[in-house]
């Protein structure tokens, strides 16, 4: 994931954690089987991966995140430190499964090489990440904010998000059948404020910024945001769109 952004497993665990509890249809479409060899690409804290283990597969957790691996052995898994934009294993998987991670690798295309590497001829790769127009309101308040401080945004903006059509193409490319893909609108109602939100997952902008200038930034980027995603009841919502995938190799 994005080297300038620091994955901190209490902070993800009160602020983000509905990503991994929505993602769980995932398991469904992954059908892992007792016995299999399952790599979790991405796997954070592993509220996931521990249930792929909880059906009998021998499990794997991969992270760039050290302090996310902590959390994941503590569950007691399996787990390396690995970039997946690098990763180096070969043939040895029956499924690669991974939620909410590989839109936070930009260099998508060795993403797939890898993978497809790892997997044993007939095996699996199952994921979902944020698809073409993933919380593209958001994204727009944070690019504004930068430019207003003649930062330019593109240089800090750490998100890959595909349409199917392009994602089919690359999986294509390196000997993946597509069984199924969808892009899926899921407008998520967040456990608090945008702010905690933005303090996950927007660290690359909101470090792009000057330390002093950094609450007025956060302040400025909620403002923008409040009309369009703060309903009447004081909920915030973030405008996720999903891409969703089975690709067989």
């Amino acid at each position: 994931m994005a080297q300038s952004t620091t994955w901190n497993p209490d902070s993800y665990a009160k602020n983000a954690r509905f990503v991994s509890d929505l993602g769980e249809p995932l398991l469904a479409l992954l059908d892992a089987k007792p016995g299999e060899t399952v790599l979790d690409l991405g796997c954070g804290d592993g509220a996931l991966t521990e249930k792929i283990a909880a059906a009998g597969c021998r499990v794997y957790g991969c992270d760039a995140s050290q302090a996310q691996l902590q959390a994941v052995r503590h569950k007691g898994i399996e787990s390396f430190v690995m970039d997946g934009q690098q990763l180096g294993l070969k043939r040895r998987f029956d499924a690669v499964f991974t939620n909410a991670a590989l839109h936070w690798m930009k260099y998508a295309e060795q993403v797939v090489a890898g993978v497809a590497n790892a997997l044993k001829l007939g095996g699996r790769f199952v994921g979902e990440f944020g698809g073409q127009g993933n919380v593209e309101t958001i994204r727009q308040a944070l690019h504004s904010a930068l430019r207003k401080r003649n930062i330019d945004p593109w240089t800090v903006d750490p998100w890959f998000y595909a349409a199917p059509q392009e994602y089919t193409e690359m999986l294509n490319r390196h000997g993946f059948t597509v069984d199924y893909i969808e892009l899926i609108p899921r407008p998520t109602k967040l456990p608090g404020d945008i702010l905690g939100w933005l303090e996950v997952f927007a660290q690359p902008f909101t470090k792009a910024v000057a330390e002093t200038d950094r609450p007025g930034f956060l302040a400025e980027v909620r403002g923008e945001l409040e009309p369009t995603l703060r309903k009447t009841d004081g909920s915030w919502y973030a405008d996720y769109v999903r891409l969703r995938f089975k690709a067989t190799r």
